[in-house]
C-alpha cells in the first residue's frame, strides 16, 4: 500500500460536521465535549481566530483568548468528534491569513476591526 493510498483511506474514515464559515480575524465560540470519568460536559472556549491551517479532513484553526491576563491558545481539528458546535460571534477585517502579531499586542492594541455589512 502506498502512502497516497494510506492517506486516501484514513481520511475516508473519519467523518466532518458542517459548521459555518470563518476566517483569520473573526471572534467565534466554540464549543466541545469535555469528559471527566463517566461524565460528559459541553465547554465553551471563546477567542480570536489566528488561523486555519491544512485542508479536507486534516484541516485545523487556532483560537486564542485571554484569560486572566494570560493569552491561552487552543487548536482545534476540524474532524475533532469532541467538537460539539462553532459559533461566529463576531466578524473581524484583517489583511493577512495568520495574525500572529496578535501575540505581542496588549490591551486595546489587540482589537480587531469589525466588519460592517
Amino acid at each position: 500500500m502506498s502512502k497516497n493510498q494510506l492517506l486516501q483511506f484514513v481520511e475516508d474514515q473519519i467523518q466532518v460536521k458542517e459548521f459555518p464559515t470563518f476566517k483569520a480575524g473573526d471572534t467565534v465560540t466554540v464549543k466541545y465535549k469535555i469528559i471527566e470519568g463517566n461524565k460528559e460536559r459541553v465547554q465553551s472556549f471563546q477567542g480570536v481566530v489566528l488561523q486555519r491551517r491544512g485542508s479536507g479532513k486534516t484541516e485545523t484553526f487556532t483560537v486564542r483568548k485571554i484569560s486572566g491576563n494570560i493569552g491561552v491558545e487552543r487548536i482545534f481539528p476540524f474532524a475533532s468528534p469532541f467538537l460539539d458546535d462553532i459559533e461566529v460571534n463576531k466578524r473581524g477585517v484583517v489583511r493577512r491569513a495568520r495574525i500572529f502579531y496578535l501575540r505581542g499586542l496588549r490591551g486595546k492594541k489587540s482589537r480587531i476591526k469589525e466588519k460592517r455589512y
